[in-house]
């Protein structure tokens, strides 16, 4: 079923924000299926001028921008700015008029206005006057104890803890045809198509205490919220997650639809990576993953265009690549819900998601795109040297283990998967496997020697897990759907192992 980005089903909250080293503050957030909103509260001018305006010549001072209206042409023109006294418009000498006047001037100016101003470089008192609720205006601190001619007047204004330029009247008495209301506005609109959430402290292990982040694709964040208790923020992070799994689901079905089958797209999603040459201030960075094809992709982005995947910062082929989940005592640090990949050099890279959820869907996603490719492939040779000779050994997924000579290609011995008993290595080049003989039932070692060991080692694990895959009847039949159903857990067919990890009949 297609996913439906509709806001039909939403969830709302008022929490607190907080911004740098700011004092926190009361916002709304609003989660609709694709997006969000996160809520501030304003007085805002619900009918009149595109800019608010302060001050007058009956206070002894121009007419003050004191907020300019979101989205409107005052803002888009990137010219006005809060603090600009007007001194004409359209050409007329306002500098002496009344706030009322200067009102007046603009309702009749028509839509075109060119307005000429300048910027007050000392901020009036009367712009820094918090707004009392009782509409007692308090004196500023830089006053001698009396209050503002314009709160003399009747004229209040709204005070933000945070931004002293950011102010908006809560009534106009002297400007009929003004008004104003106390409204919850937009403070940031956060697409979740391929956000992610931290709760960590940004580079570091330390989690926050019931607090989080979404940050956009484009790196715009939501700053960090914070929740009264750790229930009410799993929810919050439990319901962020999911609407961002159902988005990347629906954006990865139609991506498919222009790839070949061979190229589809199994997983894609945010991590982060922890640094090989990590400083205490730095030791994760955001990476983005992606399974596609034969390829495990790590980005910097995600890859929006075709050309974005040749831009991969990394790109390994999956059977030849080794994924584990981190138990509690494998764990590197303070960081949850961890895992590793080793690559067919050896390198082992550490990676952390935040749920636990998110954890077992890369899992099973890595586990799918691995049976895929086996099953796509059915075999893999890697040349190698037995006493000095040069051969060929073939991974097969029907027939098992086939080792042939390079030259002549004749077959020297063949053995089913069954039949493997054992095998070790020195973590350099050789690994001696153990095969069972099926007539004498003896025990018959073959050394061979690999310039790519790890590789190896990882195809024929990758083979033995599909053949084990096989034999589980659910995921036979959901290998061929969207879904991702378990794979049954593996033991790796690892370095320096000692005897048979898995054993199975075909």
């Amino acid at each position: 079923m297609d996913f439906k980005t509709s806001n039909e089903e939403t969830k709302t909250g008022i929490y607190l924000m907080q911004e740098g080293n700011e004092e926190p503050f009361n916002i709304r957030l609003h989660l609709a299926k694709d997006i969000l909103t996160i809520q501030e509260q304003d007085v805002i001018c619900v009918s009149g001028e595109p800019f608010y305006s302060s001050g007058g010549a009956e206070h002894k001072i121009p007419v003050v921008i004191s907020k300019i209206s979101k989205e409107q042409k005052a803002e888009l023109s990137g010219l006005l700015f809060i603090g600009d006294g007007i001194l004409q418009i359209n050409g007329i000498n306002v500098r002496s008029y009344r706030h009322e006047e200067v009102v007046q001037v603009l309702r009749n100016a028509g839509e075109e206005v060119t307005l000429t101003v300048s910027f007050l470089k000392k901020t009036p008192a009367f712009l820094k006057l918090p707004l009392c609720e009782d509409c007692t205006c308090i004196p500023s601190d830089q006053s001698s104890g009396t209050s503002s001619p314009l709160c003399d007047s009747g004229l209040h204004l709204n005070y933000h803890p945070n931004n002293t330029d950011t102010l908006s009247c809560s009534s106009w008495p002297t400007s009929p045809g003004l008004r104003w209301e106390k409204r919850w506005v937009d403070l940031r609109l956060i697409p979740l198509l391929h956000s992610r959430l931290s709760q960590y402290i940004p580079g570091s292990d330390v989690c926050r205490k019931n607090a989080f982040q979404v940050i956009a694709v484009d790196g715009v964040c939501s700053g960090v919220i914070q929740f009264p208790a750790v229930e009410d923020c799993l929810d919050w992070l439990q319901a962020i997650a999911s609407n961002i799994s159902g988005l990347t689901k629906h954006n990865v079905k139609k991506i498919n639809r222009n790839f070949p089958v061979n190229q589809q797209i199994i997983y894609m999603g945010w991590v982060d990576e922890k640094e090989q040459d990590s400083v205490q201030d730095r030791m994760y960075s955001p990476k983005f993953l992606a399974l596609r094809g034969s390829s495990l992709f790590k980005f910097s982005a995600p890859p929006v265009t075709t050309w974005d995947w040749t831009r991969a910062e990394k790109s390994f082929t999956v059977y030849e690549i080794m994924c584990k989940i981190l138990k509690d005592n494998d764990l590197l640090d303070k960081r949850k819900h961890c895992f590793s990949v080793q690559t067919e050099t050896g390198e082992d890279m550490f990676f952390s998601v935040e749920l636990e959820c998110e954890l077992l869907i890369w899992e099973k996603a890595f586990q799918m795109a691995t049976f895929l490719e086996v099953e796509r492939i059915q075999c893999k040779t890697y040349a190698c040297i037995m006493e000095s000779h040069l051969m060929g050994l073939t991974i097969d997924f029907s027939m098992g283990f086939v080792c042939f000579d390079a030259a002549s290609k004749a077959v020297l011995w063949r053995y089913k998967f069954s039949q493997l008993k054992g095998s070790s290595d020195d973590g350099k080049s050789k690994i001696k496997f153990l095969f069972q003989n099926q007539d004498s039932k003896s025990i018959e070692a073959k050394e061979l020697e690999f310039s790519n060991l790890f590789a190896v080692l990882h195809c024929i694990h990758a083979f033995f897990a599909a053949k084990v895959a096989c034999l589980d009847p659910m995921f036979v039949e959901s290998q061929g759907t969207a879904t991702t159903t378990g794979i049954p857990s593996l033991s790796s067919l690892s370095c320096n192992s000692q005897t048979p990890k898995l054993k199975y009949t075909t």
